[in-house]
């Protein structure tokens, strides 16, 4: 399947082959989130950011996701981990659309990897 939006960009999706609908649905929360914490800190020594996703999903059809769980590992330069704390905090609660639409059928945690580097 191609997925085609309004500027004729293209998503391609293998489902036998590749990720199936609701592991790029639980992959576009991670890469939602990301991007609001990585513009954020554009003006930092940011080295490398990335989120893992640990998700649990119902049983019972639909098979919705319950628990999502979404490691952040950022590293860089004095990127203070408060500040990083609250660019994630506020990207679950306001920024984040892929997020607030998981939020009333998952229950949606988050922990932080931060580590400076030389």
């Amino acid at each position: 399947m191609i997925g085609i939006n309004d500027a004729e960009q293209e998503l391609l999706l293998d489902w036998e082959n590749g990720p199936n609908p609701m592991q790029v649905c639980l992959q576009m929360a991670g890469a939602c989130s990301m991007v609001d914490v990585v513009h954020a800190l554009d003006r930092r020594d940011l080295r490398t950011a990335s989120v893992h996703l640990d998700a649990e999903r119902s049983e019972d059809y639909p098979r919705v996701f319950t628990k999502i769980h979404m490691i952040y590992r950022i590293s860089g330069n004095g990127i203070p981990k408060e500040l990083v704390e609250r660019l994630v905090t506020s990207s679950h609660e306001k920024y984040c659309s892929v997020s607030a639409m998981l939020k009333d059928s998952a229950e949606i945690t988050w922990s932080l990897e931060l580590t400076e580097v030389d």
